[in-house]
C-alpha cells in the first residue's frame, strides 16, 4: 500500500508522454495551432526518453516509470551554497570555498593493521554482537536470512578462518554488529561517564579490528559471480558509510550494485527462491544508498541500477529474524525508506534536473509541486502505525518512525524549495522595499516559502542520535 501512491505520478507522466509526442508530430507536420503551445516539452521530460517515430508506454525507450536522479542535479547543497542571494553572507561560504568531492578525495586512505589479528570474543559476545546486527543493520536493510545469520554465528564460534567469502561475510557480520552496538550507546546516552566511553572506545575498537580482518579478504568477493560476494561488498560499504568516508562507501554500493546488475541479467530460472529474495533486497538497498550519495555529489558516476528499478520486483517473503513481529516491522520499514527515496528521486528529477527541471520556471513547478506534495502525504498517511509521527518536535513513537520523520522533512523541503527561490529571486533582482514585494508575489508564494522554511526548521530541530542515522547518513545528514 505504501508504493501505491507512486503510481498517480507514473500514470501522469505516462499522459505527459503521451501528449507531447503528439505536440511532436504536429509540430513536424506544421499543423500546431499557436495557442496549443503554451509549455516547452523539454522543461518536463528529456527527449531522449522518447521515441519520437513510436513512443508508446511502457517501451524500452520510455524510462519515465524509473525514479532515477539526474546528473548534475542543481538540488546539492553546494548548488544552494552557490546561490548568487547568498553572496553578502560571507560567513556562510567561507568554509565551503572547497568542494565537498575534493575535500573527501583528498582525505588519507584507511590505514591497514600490520598483522591481522583473529581478537578474542565469547560465546556470550558473538551472541551480543549477532543480536545487534539483526536489530539495526539487517532490521533497516533486512538482506540476509536468519537460516544464514546463525551459519555465520557457528562460524566465528569455531575459530575456523578460511580464505572465503563465507568468512569475510562472518567478520563483517560482526564488524557491523559491534558497530551497532556503539552507536546505539549514543542514543542512549548523549553525555557518557568514563566508564561509558570505556566501552564505546572498546566496541569501537573491535568493530575496526574484525572490519580489518574482513577487509583484507574483500578482494576475493570482488573476483566472485555470486549473491555472497555481492553481500560481501554491500556490507563493506555500510561500514565506510559508519566511518564516514562517502567515497569508500558510495565505490563499494556502486560495485555492488554492478554485481546486482549483472546477476539479475544471469540469473537461472531454478535458483533458489531464498536466493533470488536475498539478491532482491540488496539491490533495493543500493538503490536507496546510490541515491542518498547522488543527491549531494550529483556528478558521481551512476550505475545505472535506477535505470531498472521499475522492472525488479519488490521486497517479498524473507525470513530474517527470529520473532514474526520484528520481520514483519523491517519488511515494511524498508518498503517505507524505498518508497520515499522513490519519491526523493521523482521530486529531484522534476525540479532540479540540470536541463528538464521546472523548479525555476514559476509557471510550470506549482502543479509538479501540488502533485508532489500530495504523494508525500499520501505516503504519510499509508505508514503502519508503529511507524506514525507527530509533524512537530514530540518524540516519534519509535526510533524508526522518528528516521522517517527526518526522511519527510526532507522531501518536503525539497518539493517546496522552488517557492523560495521565486521569492529570493524576485527581491533580489530588483532590491525593492517591503510593500513593493507583498504587491508582487501572489499569497501562494508565502505559503510556499513557510511550508520550505518550517520543514527545514523541524528537520533541524528533530536531529537526534537515531542509530539510523548515526551509522549510515550522518556524512549525507551534515550536509543537509
Amino acid at each position: 500500500m505504501i508504493l501505491d501512491v507512486a503510481l498517480r505520478s507514473e500514470d501522469l507522466l505516462r499522459e505527459m508522454s503521451a501528449h507531447l509526442t503528439s505536440i511532436t508530430g504536429l509540430i513536424s507536420s506544421g499543423d500546431l495551432p499557436n495557442h496549443s503551445l503554451n509549455f516547452s516539452p523539454q522543461a518536463i521530460i528529456s527527449p531522449h526518453t522518447i521515441d519520437k517515430d513510436h513512443a508508446q508506454p511502457d517501451t524500452p525507450t520510455d524510462h519515465i516509470s524509473n525514479a532515477a536522479l539526474s546528473p548534475l542535479h542543481a538540488s546539492t547543497t553546494e548548488s544552494i551554497l552557490a546561490w548568487p542571494q547568498f553572496a553578502d553572507f560571507h560567513a556562510l561560504r567561507q568554509e565551503h570555498s572547497t568542494p565537498v568531492f575534493h575535500l573527501e578525495s583528498t582525505r588519507p586512505s584507511l590505514p591497514s593493521r600490520p598483522v591481522a589479528v583473529h581478537p578474542y570474543i565469547g560465546k556470550y559476545e558473538i551472541d551480543e554482537t549477532v543480536q545487534s546486527f539483526e536489530r539495526n543493520i539487517n532490521f533497516w536493510y533486512p538482506t540476509m536470512s536468519r537460516e544464514r545469520t546463525m551459519q555465520l554465528r557457528r562460524e566465528i564460534m569455531s575459530g575456523v578462518v578460511e580464505e572465503s567469502t563465507g568468512s569475510c561475510l562472518a567478520f563483517l557480520v560482526i564488524a557491523l554488529g559491534c558497530a551497532g552496538e556503539l552507536i546505539c550507546t549514543f542514543a542512549e546516552n548523549e553525555n557518557p561517564d568514563s566508564e561509558s566511553l570505556d566501552l564505546q572506545n572498546q566496541r569501537r575498537t573491535m568493530s575496526e579490528l574484525y572490519f580489518d580482518i574482513a577487509f583484507k579478504k574483500v578482494h576475493l568477493a570482488q573476483a566472485e559471480c555470486s549473491v555472497e560476494a555481492a553481500q560481501c561488498l554491500f556490507f563493506t560499504g555500510l561500514f565506510f558509510a559508519f566511518l564516514q568516508r562517502p567515497l569508500q562507501a558510495w565505490s563499494f554500493i556502486s560495485a555492488t550494485a554492478t554485481k546486482c546488475r549483472l546477476l539479475l541479467s544471469y540469473q537461472k530460472q531454478d535458483s533458489p527462491s531464498e536466493e533470488q529474495e536475498c539478491l532482491r533486497r540488496i539491490f533495493w538497498s543500493c538503490y536507496i544508498l546510490e541515491s542518498d550519495y547522488l543527491a549531494e555529489l550529483s556528478a558521481l558516476p551512476q550505475t545505472g541500477i535506477a535505470d531498472i528499478e521499475s522492472s525488479v520486483a519488490l521486497p517479498g517473503v524473507y525470513h530474517t529474524h527470529e520473532s514474526q513481529t520484528d520481520e514483519e516491522q523491517s519488511s515494511l520499514y524498508f518498503l517505507a525508506c524505498i518508497s520515499m527515496r522513490r519519491l526523493l528521486n521523482r521530486a529531484h528529477n522534476l525540479l532540479y534536473a540540470r536541463d528538464t527541471g521546472v523548479g525555476f520556471d514559476r509557471h510550470q513547478f506549482p502543479s509538479v509541486v501540488a502533485e508532489l506534495a500530495h504523494q508525500l502525504e499520501s505516503w504519510k498517511d499509508l505508514l503502519p502505525p508503529q511507524f506514525q509521527f507527530p509533524v512537530n518536535q514530540e518524540l516519534a513513537r519509535t526510533q524508526a518512525g522518528g528516521f522517517l520523520r527526518q526522511r519527510y522533512l526532507t522531501c518536503k523541503s525539497v518539493i517546496y524549495r522552488p517557492y523560495l527561490t521565486w521569492a529570493l529571486s524576485t527581491t533580489s533582482s530588483s532590491n525593492p522595499g517591503p510593500a513593493t514585494i507583498a504587491e508582487d508575489l501572489p499569497p501562494s508564494v508565502y505559503e510556499g516559502c513557510e511550508i520550505c522554511l518550517n520543514a527545514c526548521w523541524l528537520h533541524a530541530q528533530n536531529l537526534r542520535s537515531f542509530p539510523h542515522t548515526v551509522m549510515v547518513d550522518t556524512w549525507i545528514c551534515s550536509l543537509s
